[in-house]
């Protein structure tokens, strides 16, 4: 592992150690895994915006086509009525 310096709002710094007081994590064990968590965020709304900005574009004929194929071959089994139910 690598030692770092980071410089912390003193108020801040205090509500961590009131969060960890009694607790066996120490700070650097804390700021690791708020770390790991803040980067995993990021990435999984890079991965959101790249979803949403496919569906927003739009198909091209070789898929829509594609997708009418698949269409065509679903099969949802008998059809429901609602009065036998």
């Amino acid at each position: 592992m690598a030692t770092i310096q980071v410089v912390v709002d003193e108020k801040l710094l205090e509500r961590l150690d009131s969060e960890l007081q009694g607790a066996s994590r120490k700070r650097s064990a804390f700021i690791r895994q708020a770390l790991s968590a803040e980067l995993r965020r990021r990435e999984q709304a890079r991965l959101d915006e790249q979803d949403r900005l496919a569906y927003l574009e739009p198909q091209t004929a070789e898929e829509r086509a594609e997708q009418s194929a698949w269409e065509r071959l679903q099969d949802w089994g008998e059809p429901w009525d609602s009065k036998d139910h």
